[in-house]
């Protein structure tokens, strides 16, 4: 056993940090995936817990570094303010369906329905906040995200000019929020 420049102590060219990096990230896959087998089965019986148990520690194996591939402590604080941003996100969804209805039930109907595809570019830079605003947008009812390249430039399908004059305004500020990026 040798130590880095760093005095991390290294075993055949491989740091014990990253090892635990490694480990940190196989262990969150296998909890992840075996809660999401628990969920989804809704079965205790030992049987089933042992191969919930080997096939979660089986994709956990494979494919550990596919769901957390860096693991570093700004990836929990984005955790978290993604927590904080979803009961904003499920408000506007409720408030966007309400639009909708009235839309729909409206004597008007026809007059207040203004389909459209619109373009706007956002100054997100990591493909994660891009992707969070790209399926925020289809989320909500009235608007459908077309495109969103790596450039940060979208086209959003929207139901009427309302639904449109809303984006990208205060969502695209929250998922901006949400990955510590300017916009």
């Amino acid at each position: 056993m040798t130590t880095d420049d760093n005095g991390i102590a290294k075993k055949n060219g491989k740091s014990t940090a990253t090892f635990f990096k490694s480990f940190l990230s196989f262990l969150l896959t296998f909890i992840l995936m075996f809660l999401t087998w628990l969920v989804l089965s809704g079965k205790f019986e030992p049987l089933l817990l042992w191969l919930g148990v080997i096939s979660s520690l089986l994709v956990s194996f494979y494919f550990y570094d596919l769901l957390f591939p860096a693991l570093e402590a700004k990836y929990f604080k984005i955790f978290v303010r993604f927590v904080q941003y979803c009961p904003w996100l499920i408000w506007e969804i409720i408030k966007a369906n309400f639009h909708l209805l009235r839309l729909t039930f409206h004597p008007r109907m026809i007059d207040l329905i203004d389909p459209h595809i619109f373009t706007f570019k956002t100054n997100l830079k990591s493909d994660m906040a891009i992707a969070t605003l790209a399926n925020s947008i289809t989320l909500t009812p009235g608007t459908i995200t077309v495109t969103a390249d790596s450039d940060g430039v979208f086209k959003v399908h929207a139901i009427d000019r309302e639904s449109a004059e809303a984006l990208p305004g205060i969502m695209l500020e929250k998922v901006a929020k949400v990955f510590g990026e300017d916009i």
